[in-house]
């Protein structure tokens, strides 16, 4: 089992470990089911993004909807505010085809988009957009693999990465590519399916909530 959660810091500001200009990104990853754990890193307040920290001891998923608990990142206030989201989209389509035109570079096999795992995508992205946070922690306390496991997807591998600020899915990738910790979900040589999700929110600090879950199942 491993676990991978990497946060990155807003470019020119809290500079980015992984990511284009003004952007935060975390990765995730769970081979197996969890204990009530994960590994969440908190990012440098100067910029250099950070390493895995100590993992943290979490309450399994509740349903009822509360302040975020966990471990989380805010942006400061207006430091996107220059940037234009009037184009921002996303095709899932053509995010896969992306993401697998890179994993055919590393001689991995190509993912199929799924369902359920768009669900537990979507489902993070709105909640990161309400809560105008960074996290793997939703705001029911749940973590990743909770997620992919309330719509039903039977999972034997579940990973996802987070990007928040970014303008399109171009700069998102390019920022997972450059993470160590995000690059290694891309190229997770058992995955086999993957969902996406984007919500904006012009009335947050990060403006752009994206969600990327990959898996295979049982």
């Amino acid at each position: 089992m491993y676990r991978v959660a990497l946060c990155a810091g807003l470019s020119a500001v809290l500079a980015a470990c992984s990511l284009g200009s003004s952007s935060i990104s975390s990765g995730f990853a769970e081979s197996t089911p969890p204990a009530a754990t994960a590994s969440v890193s908190k990012p440098h307040s100067a910029a250099l993004g950070g390493e895995p920290g100590a993992a943290r001891n979490i309450q399994l998923a509740k349903l009822d909807d509360k302040a975020p608990p966990g471990t989380y990142e805010r942006a400061e206030p207006g430091i996107l505010s220059d940037r234009d989201y009037s184009h921002t989209r996303l095709s899932s389509e053509m995010a896969r085809d992306v993401i697998n035109a890179y994993r055919k570079e590393h001689g991995l096999k190509p993912l199929k988009l799924n369902a359920e795992l768009t669900e537990a995508a979507k489902n993070h992205s709105r909640d990161l957009a309400k809560w105008d946070r960074i996290s793997h922690y939703g705001s029911d306390g749940s973590n990743p693999w909770d997620r992919v496991k309330r719509t039903g997807y039977k999972a034997r591998l579940a990973a996802e990465n987070v990007g928040t600020g970014q303008i399109d899915f171009n700069e998102v990738m390019k920022g997972w590519k450059e993470s160590p910790g995000h690059n290694k979900n891309l190229l997770l040589p058992d995955a086999e399916q993957m969902g996406i999700a984007l919500v904006q929110d012009p009335k947050t600090e990060f403006k752009s909530f994206w969600t990327l879950v990959l898996g295979s199942s049982m």
